[in-house]
């Protein structure tokens, strides 16, 4: 019986070795495995957080632009506005003007819109009663003999300025209605006075 224990002890002695021999040859497998994974997880990794800075700064980038664009768009605005005010006030000076100067004006402006020179003059009911008749007194001297223009009975709530009117025909020269159809040439003048510097 020695010689089968002898037997069986080598068959044990080989197998112990031949197990040991693919242990250590399958824990290098998994050694080289679990590397593989780690360095393709640090790798995933890296990737993830890669995408994640791009992401984060394009929706930054995004998020700068749009804040940007709304400062223009909000300073635009306040421009816009403050502009508007400046007309609003220039038409107040405008209705305010001393009498004199205000008639001059006014006078400059007959001369302009008239067509034959007999039209009526409509005025509000305080340029009327203020300035109505020296008006008409001067325009028709302005435009000499083709003057013939009148004073209407006729008021109109305007801030200042006038209608001529013949007939039908009506030709709008209030001070509001100057200032809103030299707003486009002079807007950009106005806007450079006030925001210069």
């Amino acid at each position: 019986m020695k010689g089968i224990e002898k037997i069986t002890a080598r068959i044990a002695a080989d197998a112990e070795s031949e197990i040991s021999a693919i242990r250590g040859e399958s824990d290098k497998v998994v050694a080289q495995i679990r590397a593989d994974y780690d360095k393709k997880a640090q790798d995933a990794y890296a990737a993830i957080i890669r995408e994640g800075e791009k992401e984060n700064e394009q929706r930054a980038s995004r998020i700068d632009r749009t804040a940007q664009l709304e400062a223009k768009r909000t300073v635009l605005a306040m421009k816009q506005e403050l502009v508007s005010q400046a007309f609003a006030i220039a038409e107040q000076k405008i209705a305010r003007m001393p009498e004199a100067e205000y008639v001059a004006f006014l006078v400059r402006q007959v001369k302009q819109a008239v067509s034959t020179g007999k039209e009526e003059i409509i005025l509000n009911a305080g340029d009327k009663a203020k300035c109505g008749a020296k008006l008409v007194e001067e325009a028709n001297k302005a435009l000499g003999a083709k003057g013939a223009l009148t004073l209407s009975a006729e008021t109109r709530p305007m801030t200042g300025g006038f209608i001529l009117k013949q007939g039908d025909i009506e030709v709008n020269c209030t001070v509001d209605m100057m200032l809103e159809l030299s707003r486009g040439e002079l807007a950009a003048q106005v806007a450079e006075v006030l925001f210069a510097g």
